[in-house]
């Protein structure tokens, strides 16, 4: 499937972390530019915010504040609807992070993220790639798992039960129960690919930006292919946005794309 895909923008340097607020807008991010884009319901693109830390992954929670993974700071940050910046969470047992990359907060006030890396930089912060939890309370992060190679996209179901998580290092991806008190178990290969961002339709079907294929890759919740999405660019992240969530937006490298579907986004 590649007809029906419209480019909306091109000229970034490498754009990032699509993520729709309660009206169907959808944010995204240039990395090296450090800035996060707005493509509006109007059609309209809008600069956001500059100086953004090297934000990759942005997600917005319940109540309208966007999270966003800040790797060059090593660190996670939020915008209030009103505006206000806050930095959630930029330790591990006194060590900044690595370079966060993806991320999802749940219904209780906390977000899991990844933490990988990508520099290739031997003497990671963290010993490790990992994924974390931050408590609800903002107080505390746990890690959640330890035995990934580079873990990337992320995104879990809206009942708050299941955590989907692609091991861009490993060429697989991964379905966890989430436990009440924020921990994961019953690791279960999902498919037998990586990629790098996620996303979930109202069906539990997964969007997967496939390692090493210019397309999008849909599977079904019992891990099977549906279909593909031709792109001319290898896509970084994807997500569900619009007015009615039926168009799923793409990034990919210098530009940004959508396509509509018969599918919707979760809310």
């Amino acid at each position: 499937m590649q007809a029906d895909v419209e480019q909306l923008a091109g000229d970034f340097k490498f754009t990032e972390g699509p993520a729709v607020d309660a009206e169907g807008n959808v944010y995204f991010t240039d990395i090296p530019e450090a800035k996060i884009w707005i493509w509006t319901v109007d059609n309209k693109m809008e600069l956001f915010k500059e100086n953004s830390g090297g934000a990759n992954g942005l997600y917005f929670d319940k109540h309208q504040n966007l999270w966003i993974c800040e790797g060059w700071e090593g660190q996670i940050s939020k915008i209030s609807p009103e505006g206000n910046y806050e930095v959630v969470a930029s330790t591990y047992k006194g060590k900044r992070f690595n370079q966060p990359n993806d991320i999802w907060p749940d219904a209780k006030g906390g977000a899991y993220f990844t933490d990988p890396e990508y520099n290739e930089n031997p003497d990671l912060p963290q010993g490790g790639m990992h994924v974390y939890y931050i408590q609800p309370n903002h107080s505390e992060v746990i890690r959640v798992t330890d035995d990934l190679v580079k873990p990337n996209g992320i995104i879990g179901t809206p009942d708050g039960k299941t955590l989907y998580i692609t091991d861009h290092g490993d060429d697989k991806t991964f379905s966890y129960t989430i436990e009440e008190n924020g921990n994961l178990s019953n690791k279960t290969l999902f498919t037998n690919v990586g990629g790098d961002g996620m996303s979930i339709d109202q069906n539990g079907s997964i969007y997967l930006t496939t390692t090493g294929k210019k397309a999008i890759d849909v599977f079904n919740k019992n891990g099977d292919l549906y279909y593909s999405i031709a792109l001319h660019q290898q896509p970084s992240n994807v997500c569900f946005g619009g007015k009615n969530r039926d168009e799923l937006f793409i990034t990919a490298r210098t530009s940004v794309y959508k396509i509509k579907l018969d599918a919707k986004g979760v809310k």
